[in-house]
């Protein structure tokens, strides 16, 4: 006789999307949208962003302290699906270090693993472009000028022209989350992980970077993609750092159809 637990459905996979900086998880409320259905998605808020708690601590602890509250979350869960941009790239492939066997595979936009960038070839323009942009926004912060630290961060990654385009009220709200920019600039910089940790990740990893965007995203690019055994990659036309934001349809759908391959939950079987 069948118990009632072997009655219920299995529990769907589940999909930790992770935001960029200056951002929240509310940036996935289309993939997360198209993917609900089938999966369960989570969309959380890092520290310091959104709903989620200030971050209080020393700059460099802040990426083990996100690492952690993305692990909690797969707690009780079969199977794992990471996704990020940026920032939040970042935070998946270090999450995924620390769940091995939990993940099914990871999806990044563009991740910012800088200490690698200052591992491998710190003196080079990649490199010397992020450590200008951090220092300036250093001074910035020190003399009480977050909406200049606010612009410089927008234009290095953006251009001037989004930044013109932000709603005066979201400008202020990325100068009041600065601070907690500025960390996670110290603490990615300072990150335990090497470049060679990366190999550890021996799931599928779909690496997406734009066409359009900086050199220092370029060069994080070909160093993680030459350590990751399994890495599918794909250049994003048209597009720059803020792809999952400025064509999220396109993006999401691109990182739809990867989870559902990897789960074995394509669009056809689906129908």
């Amino acid at each position: 006789m069948k118990s009632f637990d072997d009655a219920l459905p299995p529990e769907p996979p589940t999909v930790i999307c992770l935001h960029s900086r200056a951002a929240s998880g509310g940036q996935w409320k289309a993939l997360s949208e198209t993917l609900s259905r089938d999966f369960n998605v989570l969309t959380p808020d890092l520290y310091g962003h959104g709903a989620a708690p200030g971050w209080h601590g020393p700059a460099d602890g802040i990426v083990a302290a996100d690492v952690a509250r993305v692990s909690r979350l797969a707690e009780g869960k079969e199977s794992v699906h990471l996704v990020g941009h940026s920032y939040g790239g970042a935070i998946a492939l270090r999450t995924a270090l620390v769940l091995r066997d939990k993940v099914a595979s990871v999806t990044v936009y563009e991740p910012v693993a800088m200490r690698t960038l200052f591992d491998y070839g710190g003196k080079h323009r990649p490199a010397s472009e992020i450590a200008e942009l951090t220092g300036y926004i250093s001074r910035d912060l020190n003399g009480g000028a977050l909406a200049r630290a606010a612009q410089r961060f927008i234009v290095y990654w953006s251009g001037k022209e989004h930044w013109l385009r932000l709603k005066p009220e979201r400008q202020a709200a990325i100068a009041d989350r600065m601070r907690v920019i500025y960390a996670h600039f110290i603490s990615l910089r300072r990150d335990v992980v090497r470049l060679a940790d990366y190999r550890r990740i021996r799931v599928p990893v779909l690496y997406l970077v734009g066409s359009d965007t900086k050199r220092s995203a370029k060069r994080m690019s070909e160093l993680l993609r030459s350590v990751l055994p399994r890495v599918h990659f794909m250049k994003m036309d048209a597009m720059g750092h803020l792809g999952p934001i400025t064509h999220a349809p396109v993006v999401g759908e691109r990182i739809a159809q990867f989870v559902r391959s990897m789960s074995g939950r394509s669009a056809a079987t689906m129908a």
